[in-house]
């Protein structure tokens, strides 16, 4: 019985600890690819916590078409040892093949979260207080408005009310439902 409070323990601390260190990651090269304030207090936090693997892994796997490849490298790797770590704790063999593409699909719904939790923020302050200056918020409006500014074309004019929100929130959902669980499936049956 105790090995498996020492279990539960082990995957908790694992699962917190690598994958708030690949949110960081997944932060950073979603703040480069919007083009976020780089000297923004956030974001220089985020590179001073990302740089040590990062740059190294930059000598070696070079940017494509103005991606980090090095950042998407090191998130998939970093999600790869987090599940290997938790399924050997557990007792559990999954093949490679299948641990890549369940990591895969952990980092898109991880990126999917942090665009559903930063519009809904972003919302909230919009309705609590509109026109304050916060560094979060600044990081917020830059990270949301690749997504949001497209739903607004689609949208006619609501007198003032922008639903673009609640489109892009409707389209992450879809998107979980049509991308990432048929992947964690498919990873699943290939475990099998």
């Amino acid at each position: 019985m105790s090995g498996n409070y020492l279990g539960n323990a082990g995957t908790f601390l694992i699962d917190t600890l690598l994958g708030l260190y690949i949110l960081t990651f997944m932060l950073r090269f979603l703040f480069q690819w919007s083009r976020a304030d780089f000297y923004n207090p956030i974001s220089q936090f985020l590179v001073k916590v990302t740089n040590p693997l990062l740059i190294p892994v930059r000598r070696i796997i070079p940017g494509l078409f103005g991606l980090d490849v090095a950042a998407i490298t090191l998130m998939l790797a970093l999600e790869f040892l987090k599940l290997s770590l938790i399924s050997l704790i557990n007792g559990a063999t999954i093949l490679p093949v299948g641990f890549l593409i369940y990591a895969c699909a952990e980092l898109l719904q991880l990126a999917s979260y942090v665009f559903m939790f930063s519009i809904i923020i972003q919302a909230i302050v919009s309705w609590i207080n509109p026109h304050s200056y916060n560094p979060v918020m600044s990081l917020l409006f830059s990270l949301n408005e690749p997504l949001l500014r497209p739903a607004r074309r689609l949208l006619p004019n609501m007198g003032g009310l922008d639903l673009s929100p609640l489109i892009v929130l409707i389209a992450l959902q879809l998107l979980q439902m049509l991308l990432i669980h048929p992947l964690r499936d498919l990873a699943v049956r290939i475990a099998m």
